[in-house]
């Protein structure tokens, strides 16, 4: 089969101005970035429409490290969507530079079922990254000049919470010193950086209404705190306007193509396992304004993302998902079974049912969330007919859930054919109540997080450093107790150990730190040994990327 970047390189594109109107939307509020990508005006959303039409939610079970392909089945269901007739919209996440030139790759679909023009998408697209990156660094460059024109001033700051961010994964800029040299160079401090994924201003983008509810949020980013212990804020500082002008197209939602010429909203892009995984609230309303049905999908497991994408994004803004896909594969199960990565492509029974055990927990995750749910289950090359049907056995005679196999990667909307009918069937028979959320806001911090570790990953106890300590008692004096919790932890487990594959319980999770996030609303709980600065792994991505006669290769 073809790789890709071939694939979406010979899709012929039809013109982003031809995408909108099919779909709807008044071409003359668009903003064509080129011939094939374009922001559209927040005027465009319909809160009407929106309350009419069906929210899909692709979550996934907890992943290896090649990922399970949830984004190619969100595409892949748009596809086959449109092709049994509806009119259906997928919202995603942009892309970061760092897992695309580090381990994963790009994120824009796979095969057959990708969003298009990829090469853009996966690389500078819009700028939005850029933009969110700039702003950040803004904040702290002013901060930083706010510390030395004040050190010798009542106005001074005795703690200082705000870092710079990057969209690059660098273990070294973790931890680091600023203003080494002469006096002049500015005040000793040490810092560090996040990679922008990680960064509030991300998430304020994601979660924001429209510009207003945008500045709002930027003027209440925390960034340090007074020599009297007040809280110091961006609109302290006095640059809120500043912030947001830089962040104002930013905030627009992206419109592109599938290969099969579907709508699509690509817009911000938070990571599940350090912020709160899921692409912006506008693009979501964009892509229910205009699409009978809205495809969006939240990052890893539905223990991390689905759970944030309920008790963050919904939360906050009223969204109530119709049905959740959970993604499964032979391979993933099969790591839950104990097999390697490296043999994970092998047949293997034992270990597939083994790690049955994995799916059994995310699927009763959501259904804890009062979800409908439907198992896609994404098909590999490898997979042989007898894997399939033990899973599909599992999943409706054990679990009593509907199941689908989708094959989008290799057939396009063909392939997912059988994967959107069994969406719409469910919708009409049986789709998902009011959402119960995790926890109730009102409750106390520890006991929030508790409520989570308990029921959502399964550990029997919470153990809180130092500093963590610290800081609630911070959260306790600001009145920001009501505010719900965003863990950041390994993607790869139930637990903070990344190796404890399969369904672990009775373990303990340690909070090592929280970030106060008052602009985004959220508490950012830091667990275990999870990083807010990725590394690069022995063979990055990037060595396989080139540009040959002119075009580029090695994206994925």
């Amino acid at each position: 089969m073809k790789s890709d970047i071939e694939i979406a390189r010979e899709t012929p594109l039809k013109p982003i101005t031809e995408i909108a109107g099919k779909a709807g939307m008044d071409t003359q509020k668009i903003q064509p970035y080129g011939h094939y990508i374009a922001k559209v005006d927040l005027s465009q959303i319909d809160e009407e429409k929106i309350k009419k039409h069906h929210l899909i939610l692709v979550t996934a079970i907890t992943p290896n490290k090649a990922g399970v392909g949830k984004t190619t089945v969100s595409i892949g269901l748009a596809l086959g969507l449109n092709k049994i007739g509806k009119k259906a919209i997928v919202a995603l996440r942009e892309p970061s530079l760092g897992p695309c030139f580090g381990m994963k790759g790009g994120a824009a679909g796979g095969g057959y079922a990708q969003v298009l023009p990829m090469e853009n998408i996966n690389l500078h697209f819009t700028g939005d990254f850029h933009a969110i990156t700039s702003a950040h660094n803004m904040i702290t460059a002013l901060l930083d000049n706010y510390v030395y024109q004040n050190r010798y001033t009542e106005k001074g700051l005795r703690e200082i919470r705000w870092k710079r961010v990057l969209d690059v994964n660098d273990r070294g800029l973790r931890n680091i010193i600023t203003g080494m040299g002469a006096a002049t160079d500015g005040v000793l401090r040490q810092t560090g950086f996040d990679i922008t994924a990680a960064s509030e201003l991300m998430a304020i983008l994601c979660l924001s209404r429209d510009l207003e509810d945008l500045r709002h949020r930027i003027e209440n980013l925390l960034l340090g705190y007074t020599n009297d212990g007040k809280p110091f804020t961006v609109k302290d500082l006095g640059v809120a306007g500043a912030i947001t002008v830089l962040l104002k197209d930013a905030l627009l939602p992206n419109l592109v193509q599938t290969t099969e010429y579907t709508p699509a909203f690509i817009h911000g892009g938070p990571f599940a396992n350090i912020a709160h995984g899921c692409n912006s609230v506008l693009a979501t309303k964009m892509a229910l304004t205009f699409g009978d049905y809205a495809i969006t999908e939240a990052g890893f497991g539905a223990d991390l993302g689905a759970e944030k994408f309920f008790d963050i994004k919904c939360r906050q803004t009223g969204l109530q998902p119709k049905l959740s896909v959970l993604v499964v594969t032979a391979r993933s199960l099969k790591v839950h079974g104990g097999i390697s990565e490296k043999e994970m492509t092998k047949p293997d029974m034992a270990a597939l049912k083994k790690g049955f055990a994995n799916l059994d927990r995310q699927a009763a995750i959501l259904k804890r969330f009062n979800q409908s749910v439907v198992v896609a289950f994404n098909k590999y090359a490898d997979d042989s007919a007898e894997e399939i049907e033990a899973v599909r056995a599992h999943c409706t005679n054990e679990l009593g859930l509907d199941f689908a196999v989708n094959e989008a990667f290799v057939k396009g909307g063909e392939g997912a054919v059988e994967l959107a009918r069994t969406v719409v069937e469910a919708i009409e028979k049986h789709p998902s109540g009011p959402l119960n959320f995790a926890y109730d806001n009102n409750l106390s911090v520890k006991e929030k997080i508790s409520e989570l570790c308990r029921n959502i990953y399964g550990a029997a106890e919470v153990s809180y450093a130092g500093v963590a300590e610290k800081q609630i008692k911070q959260i306790n004096e600001l009145g920001i107790a009501h505010f719900p919790i965003c863990i950041a932890k390994t993607q790869y487990s139930f637990s903070s150990d990344p190796k404890a594959f399969g369904a672990p319980s009775g373990f303990e999770l340690k909070v090592r730190d929280i970030q106060l996030n008052c602009g985004s609303g959220m508490l950012v709980v830091i667990m275990g040994e999870m990083m807010r600065m990725p590394g690069l792994p022995a063979e990055p991505q990037a060595l396989h990327i080139d540009l040959v006669n002119g075009q580029i290769e090695g994206l994925s």
